[in-house]
């Protein structure tokens, strides 16, 4: 009998369908390779962006029971229908919030005596994220604002992006965009900013500063980028300190509406907090110097900074109109005065393929290492939710939350 450590790579359960992967059919040949203390083993799909042929073509073992292995991987939130007890799961909980919409999968996960490892909070010792998707959600968060765009002003229209074999196609479609002399705003400043960005110097576009942004006109499209000291302030004017603002959001108010004067398209990318000030309200939309008519919502914080951004929208429908004298969504591009939201919550799914490729290298090279061998670091330690069904000591503030209060 083998005593070696058994990974399966879970079949996505989520609806609407994920097309991503933990490992593409490569990394997982170079998982045997590497990890040779380990055997891996993927359950059929027809739903990812490799097909099941891709991993046979390497002769990697495929097998619909995946009872007997050890850990089981997933990229978005697995139906626990179909959770095996006494497992370790390794997936996108969005438990560690108490989301509302995932208290039942978390009872469950205490009622299977799951060990849940959460993405997210893989870290390194100073806090930072080691691994995300971020980066892909702002690369086709920006295209699809420009798409909106297009369709909005009838000048050009892109293909969907899930409609793209790959990154490359839906960059060359880029060539068609004609964007006239218009203002594009961005905020943030991490993955999903930095993701934005690539798009938008596909562009070959004029980036200029807030103060430029602000007070000149230009003969060209330009696209500004604004970290959190440009659009906010501390309400007792002390000098802008971003750990500071992380941690006493509440402290801060927002200076953004000069840019809702100027800016036609605009990119949210930012990170916000509850207790953070409001980007744009509903009363800022009524006022007739209100100027964007499209807002990509990458963040997408529903009743969050942003007020047009009603509920999430889907990959295979993207867009709705937000009517700022109604304060109601309309149909996508039914009238020139309202606003088109642009607020899918899991953009990475349109280039399935190229995600999951970055995603897999950073599971092969910064995690697995810890998962399958000494956790000397405490990666794993750190976002391990539940041990055999309890909550470790991180996590005990889920308490009431797993215990359906």
């Amino acid at each position: 009998m083998s005593n070696k450590i058994k990974v399966g790579i879970l079949r996505e359960t989520k609806t609407p369908p994920d097309k991503r992967v933990p490992v593409t059919p490569a990394q997982a040949l170079t998982f045997t390779e590497r990890f040779p203390e380990a055997e891996l083993y993927i359950q059929p799909s027809n739903i990812r962006g490799f097909s099941d042929e891709e991993y046979r073509y390497l002769e990697l073992p495929m097998k619909e029971d995946l009872s007997d292995c050890d850990i089981l991987l997933g990229i978005k939130e697995v139906d626990y229908s179909t959770f095996i007890p006494d497992k370790t799961y390794m997936f996108f909980a969005h438990v560690g919030k108490k989301q509302p919409h995932n208290q039942k999968l978390m009872q469950e996960v205490v009622k299977n005596r799951i060990t849940l490892i959460d993405y997210e909070y893989l870290t390194d010792y100073n806090g930072a994220r080691l691994i995300a998707f971020g980066r892909w959600a702002g690369m086709v968060g920006a295209y699809n604002g420009l798409r909106a765009r297009g369709l909005k002003n009838h000048s050009y229209e892109l293909k969907p992006a899930h409609e793209c074999h790959d990154m490359d196609e839906m960059f060359a479609g880029l060539k068609k965009v004609n964007l006239k002399p218009k203002k594009i705003l961005l905020t943030g400043g991490g993955r999903a900013a930095m993701g934005a960005m690539e798009t938008l110097r596909e562009l070959n576009l004029r980036e200029v500063t807030p103060e430029e942004f602000l007070n000149e006109q230009f003969d060209e499209p330009v696209v500004c980028r604004l970290d959190p000291e440009n659009y906010v302030r501390h309400k007792r004017g002390l000098k802008f300190d971003f750990k500071h603002f992380i941690e006493h959001p509440e402290e801060y108010e927002s200076t953004f509406k000069p840019y809702q004067k100027v800016s036609d398209l605009y990119i949210a990318c930012h990170f916000w907090d509850p207790k953070s000030p409001h980007f744009i309200t509903k009363e800022d939309m009524k006022d007739p110097d209100f100027r964007i008519s499209v807002i990509a919502d990458v963040s997408c914080d529903i009743e969050g900074p942003i007020a047009s951004t009603l509920r999430s929208s889907t990959i295979a429908d993207p867009f709705y109109d937000y009517n700022p004298h109604s304060e109601k969504e309309e149909p996508p591009f039914s009238d020139e005065k309202n606003i088109t939201v642009m607020a899918v919550d899991n953009l990475p799914g349109e280039l399935p393929r190229d995600a999951s490729q970055e995603f897999g290298e950073t599971l092969l090279d910064e995690i697995f290492p810890y998962l399958l061998g000494n956790d000397d670091k405490g990666v794993i330690e750190r976002a391990t939710i539940t041990k055999n069904g309890e909550l470790t000591e991180k996590y005990k503030y889920l308490k009431d939350y797993a215990g359906g209060k």
